[in-house]
């Protein structure tokens, strides 16, 4: 049994102060932050079950270690005859994985001496880490009188080192991070490998790169880019370079546009110069990552829209609930699914944590994705169940949602990711009945604000170092110890919540407070019918077929029907709304397949109301289509609207795209040219969503 000489320190306070020590007073005592206390309290908990002994957390009375005293005797008869390590197993691992990446081969000795364990733990150390690597195509072998080699390309050695860090030590990346921007740090490499001048720098460059540009990463994923450019840095100016070919294509644009700026900002700064092929390599690894926002997704996204929509409707059928006009539930998932196709695509083994955890506590609801998802994703040999893990996130988090909304509001801090922290939100709302609202914030967000003493609780998934406010450290799962401290907590706060909340109706001042409350949420219901009406009248009224037999250039076609768009006061500054279209068409192709459409759109802010318009052609012009491939077009479809969409706005501009191909009779309506037919259509499912989500009759 491995034990560090920080978690042998911990046991002995607990047992010799039992109840006087707190999680903050052995931090303080041991000169480390509460987080990595947190941290070593799993494994001092691994470590006393193994004697028949529980650790005993109590908010009043602080830490103790209950048992048998004779069992409690031979504690301290291990705690005496054990060597500590000044490492866990994970930290050795990791030495002994950077060691190998940066090596051709070792011979066992010189391993065993350098990461300082023994012959026989190294041989486990190797035995672990080969089945690590494998995941990412790189093959490790130990040859008697060669030694030990990894056998793999570079950017797959990159891969599996960046995962392995990101997996084992994300949380205590993000502390160091912290540390870093205020200058409390000292000049030795982060996690052994790591240069702290090179991390700080790329920070600061990818946090101001990312604010200027209107795509916000889920803050594992913005975590994960900067581990990601460090070592390539780092491994390129060791002269370990990508020689396999990289191509670039079209839909790496943007992402291969800001990765640029980013690293030429870093030669400027730094003695290294980046290849291209590290450029391509960087923008695959952006593509593949998870937008911040649900609402940042690809709304227009045809394809990818049906998938989603096909996804929800068929688990909603195998558990007997509807899910399929849950929008926020259809946002999540467009979000999720574009970069978790992608990293299927380029087999880049994303890998959930919690996977297990999920698998085990929601073995019906995982079942029921894996068959929707194997159903209505053929084309993937293998979905694999990590990936899966995280869209059932999202199911669970609208299946425990619907629940009843009561006074206090929470806060949520959960860096890793949208899905988890949906969930963890939705969770709570489900195990603490009296929590109305809960929100959910970022780290940057809540460094950035200071509106933390606006709220009843707050949650966090991490240790936040830098907030002198009271929080509660829970699991991302939140476990029934979790619950607990959360009830104990609020049990313990009665006095200060009625302070800042009074009982409903126990007095005039009340019931005035109650009636506000009634009429704030009768204005919200008003404003959504205000933002329906207005949105469908707007694509009623601008909808209209142009027959275009003289133009055969779609960029004419479309600067025409912009600038006819203007002249009706429906947009201002065609030239810059062009210039978005253009920026999207960029990005990849639009052309819808199999049905001689393609559906031109952007967001601008110069954009005053929805436009819906159609453009028929008399002969074929030649698009990329959605799926990459040329095909040719008789019907051009504009769709503008505005840069700021209201929620329900956005779900009509959803409802037209997806109506596009919905069944082959809507295919046929949309591609006739027949502007009353098509105006037909547009009504009837207008109606059919009011019925459905307004009317509801």
């Amino acid at each position: 049994m491995y034990i560090t000489s920080r978690e042998k320190a911990i046991i002995e306070l607990i047992v010799k102060t039992s109840g006087k020590h707190t999680v903050s007073s052995i931090a303080a005592y041991l000169n480390v932050s509460g987080r990595t206390i947190h941290r070593d309290l799993k494994a001092v908990e691994k470590i006393i079950d193994s004697f028949d002994l529980r650790l005993i957390r109590n908010m009043e009375k602080g830490l103790a270690i209950e048992g048998k005293n004779e069992q409690i005797f031979r504690l301290f008869q291990f705690l005496m005859g054990n060597h500590s390590i000044d490492q866990p197993p994970q930290e050795k691992k990791l030495q002994l994985l950077i060691t190998l990446v940066q090596e051709e081969s070792y011979k066992i000795q010189v391993l065993s001496s350098n990461i300082g364990v023994s012959i026989t733990t190294l041989t486990t150390y190797l035995d672990e880490l080969k089945d690590w690597l494998g995941r990412f195509n790189v093959q490790l072998t130990r040859k008697r009188g060669v030694g030990v080699d990894l056998i793999g390309s570079e950017s797959s050695k990159r891969k599996a080192l960046a995962s392995y860090i990101l997996l084992h030590f994300h949380e205590e990346l993000i502390e160091r991070l912290f540390l870093l921007e205020n200058g409390k740090y000292d000049h030795r490499n982060i996690l052994h490998y790591f240069l702290p001048d090179y991390l700080l720098a790329i920070e600061r460059l990818v946090n101001t790169t990312f604010s200027n540009s209107q795509l916000r990463l889920a803050d594992s994923d913005y975590i994960g880019l900067i581990v990601h450019i460090c070592i390539t840095m780092q491994r390129t100016e060791d002269f370990f370079l990508l020689k396999e070919d990289v191509e670039f294509s079209d839909d790496l644009t943007n992402e291969y546009r800001l990765i640029v700026e980013i690293c030429k900002e870093l030669e400027a700064i730094f003695s290294v110069k980046f290849s291209k092929e590290d450029f391509i390599y960087l923008a695959v690894i952006l593509k593949g990552s998870k937008l911040q926002a649900a609402d940042e997704a690809p709304y227009d996204s045809i394809g990818l829209s049906k998938l989603v929509r096909a996804l929800i409707q068929d688990v909603s059928s195998q558990l007997h609930v509807d899910l399929t006009n849950d929008f926020s539930l259809y946002q999540g998932l467009l979000a999720h699914m574009e970069p978790s196709l992608y990293r299927i695509k380029q087999q880049m083994g994303l890998f959930n944590p919690l996977k297990e955890e999920i698998m085990r506590k929601y073995p019906l609801l995982f079942l029921a994705v894996k068959n929707s998802v194997e159903k209505q994703l053929r084309k993937i040999d293998s979905f694999p169940d990590d990936e899966i893990a995280f869209i059932v996130m999202h199911f669970g988090s609208a299946l425990v949602l619907r629940e009843e909304k009561l006074p206090i509001h929470a806060l949520v801090v959960c860096p890793t990711g949208i899905g988890t922290s949906k969930m963890l939100a939705s969770r709570v709302k489900k195990e603490i009945p009296r929590i109305e609202q809960i929100e959910i914030k970022s780290i940057k967000e809540i460094q950035q604000k200071n509106q933390l003493e606006d709220y009843d609780l707050i949650i966090s998934t991490v240790n936040l170092p830098f907030i002198d406010i009271d929080y509660i450290l829970v699991s991302p799962l939140l476990t029934e110890e979790n619950i607990e401290t959360i009830r104990e907590f609020l049990r313990q706060h009665i006095d200060v919540l009625t302070e800042k909340k009074r009982y409903l109706g126990s007095s005039p001042k009340e019931s005035f407070s109650a009636d506000r409350g009634k009429r704030a949420d009768i204005t919200e219901v008003l404003q959504q019918l205000k933002d329906v009406q207005k949105s469908i009248e707007a694509v009623l009224t601008n909808f209209r077929v142009n027959q275009m037999p003289e133009v055969n250039d779609h960029e004419k076609i479309i600067e025409r029907m912009v600038h006819e768009a203007e002249k009706e006061k429906l947009l201002t500054n065609g030239e810059d709304v062009l210039a978005s279209l253009k920026e999207r068409e960029s990005k990849g192709g639009l052309g819808i397949p199999e049905t001689g459409m393609a559906l031109f759109h952007c967001r601008n802010k110069h954009v005053q109301e929805l436009i819906f318009q159609i453009a028929h052609l008399e002969h074929p012009l030649l698009v990329k289509g959605m799926d990459g491939k040329d095909m040719f077009i008789k019907n051009l479809l504009l769709m503008l609207a505005p840069e700021e969409l209201a929620v329900r706005e956005q779900e009509i501009v959803s409802l037209i795209s997806t109506s596009l191909i919905e069944n082959n009779e809507a295919i046929q309506i949309f591609s006739s040219a027949n502007e009353e037919m098509i105006r037909e259509r547009l009504e009837a499912v207008f109606l059919d969503y009011l019925h459905t989500n307004i009317i509801k009759e």
